[in-house]
């Protein structure tokens, strides 16, 4: 198995649920509701994404919201079959 460990230290990895959702409901309000916080949380857990990927990941829309930069989507375009994976190890049951 190929996994640096090391890599892992330190990293948030429900920061990357939040950029899923944000990206999914392309609004901070709408994520905010699906996760059960409060907007300022994911407008915080957002700062340290910023920081992390250094982009800005997603900007203002208007009313409609906001819209992934093109680093976001690429984010997110590996970043989906494995949360797709990681679901589905949490939702297997051993019989």
């Amino acid at each position: 198995m190929n996994i640096d460990e090391r890599k892992f230290i330190g990293a948030n990895l429900n920061l990357l649920l939040v950029f899923m959702v944000v990206y999914r409901e392309q609004s901070l309000s709408k994520a905010a509701a699906c996760l059960t916080v409060q907007q300022p949380a994911i407008s915080g857990s957002l700062v340290r994404l910023r920081k992390q990927f250094e982009d800005r990941l997603f900007v203002s829309a208007g009313s409609k919201g906001v819209r992934p930069t093109p680093k976001a989507r690429r984010i997110a375009q590996m970043l989906l079959p494995a949360m797709s994976t990681i679901q589905q190890v949490i939702d297997w049951k051993v019989i």
